[in-house]
């Protein structure tokens, strides 16, 4: 376990070699933070940048308690489940989420933590909306499972302000996209939109323009999340996202060129609207740049760009290592 430095605090980021959870420890490493990873699956300590200690949870109160008698902030990313896997079976995104979160909350407001910021969805907990932007007073009437258990979490670390003093922040983010996401994870448009590219596969689009998403990198998602905990009021609920619309074919018709560069085509097929799919969601973000400073810096087409060259800069090692194996 670490010890504690006097000069340096100590970050625990559970979900911390996720997706968004790799990019948010580079940002505590750059704003001076030591950190300590909680995840789910044994990982190499070599394979950690300097200054991240990474520990296997096994879900025990015990180990909870350690870690939080050696840390002065949490950032929680782990969540068991994804939009389209708590339809599959709403009672399991109930029973594999809430409980464990609760318990946190729990042991977290019988510790001396400065701030805990726990990862929401501003994607799922709005619902349908007939305005172009959801601030964070927008009425909340999720139309997934998962956003309903993500709201309930919110209500319980509200509980938990009020009730016993823990400094949570609650933020709700957008859709990452950017290098190192996985795709056809039933998560991330971009991430698969590209990936289906590269693979010749044929993309579903769901009616003739698809859905309106709010997409935002990966680099700032991580800077916002990193705002909130140095920054962002206990007790608030914050927004993170682009503030830019974008509906499915506007994406693909930005791939366009970048696949026809590379000798590649967008292939769609369309399909007939679905009825659990939420129009239109774009966060107004602007509490967040209010209490903290943040804005986003990477415009969306160059963030576009880099994300397409690292995906297909692994697609050809990928295809390398399977010549090779063959």
């Amino acid at each position: 376990m670490i010890v504690q430095s006097a000069r340096q605090l100590i970050t625990c980021v559970i979900g911390g070699t996720g997706f968004i959870g790799q990019a948010v420890v580079q940002e505590l490493l750059v704003q001076g933070r030591r950190v300590l990873v909680l995840g789910r699956r044994q990982v190499l300590q070599e394979a950690l940048p300097p200054g991240v200690q990474y520990v296997v949870n096994d879900g025990s109160d015990e180990l909870l308690r350690r870690v939080l008698q050696q840390t002065d902030e949490i950032v929680d990313l782990a969540y068991a489940t994804v939009p389209q896997t708590s339809f599959q079976d709403p009672v399991n995104d109930i029973l594999t989420n809430l409980p464990s979160t609760v318990r946190l909350f729990e042991l977290a407001a019988q510790a001396s933590l400065s701030k805990f910021v726990w990862i929401s969805s501003g994607g799922t907990v709005y619902g349908h909306s007939a305005v172009a932007y959801q601030s964070e007073e927008h009425p909340t009437n999720p139309v997934s499972p998962y956003g309903i258990t993500k709201l309930a979490i919110e209500k319980y670390a509200r509980l938990f302000y009020e009730t016993c003093g823990l400094p949570v922040v609650c933020v709700r983010p957008s859709n990452a996209f950017g290098e190192g996401q996985r795709a056809y994870s039933g998560q991330g448009f971009i991430g698969t939109a590209i990936a289906s590219i590269l693979d010749g596969k044929v993309l579903s689009l769901y009616g003739e323009k698809g859905t309106v998403r709010d997409y935002l990198h990966v680099y700032d998602m991580a800077r916002g999340i990193v705002a909130a905990l140095l920054r962002g009021q206990p007790g608030e609920v914050y927004n993170v996202g682009s503030g830019q619309g974008l509906n499915n074919r506007q994406v693909l018709d930005a791939l366009a060129p970048l696949a026809a560069a590379a000798g590649a085509a967008v292939q769609v097929q369309i399909l007939p609207e679905r009825s659990f799919d939420v129009p239109l969601n774009v966060l107004d973000s602007r509490k967040l740049t209010a209490h903290t400073g943040w804005t986003p810096t990477m415009e969306f087409p160059v963030a576009l760009a880099k994300t397409w060259e690292w995906c297909v800069s692994q697609h050809q090692l990928t295809e390398r290592q399977r010549h090779l194996a063959n």
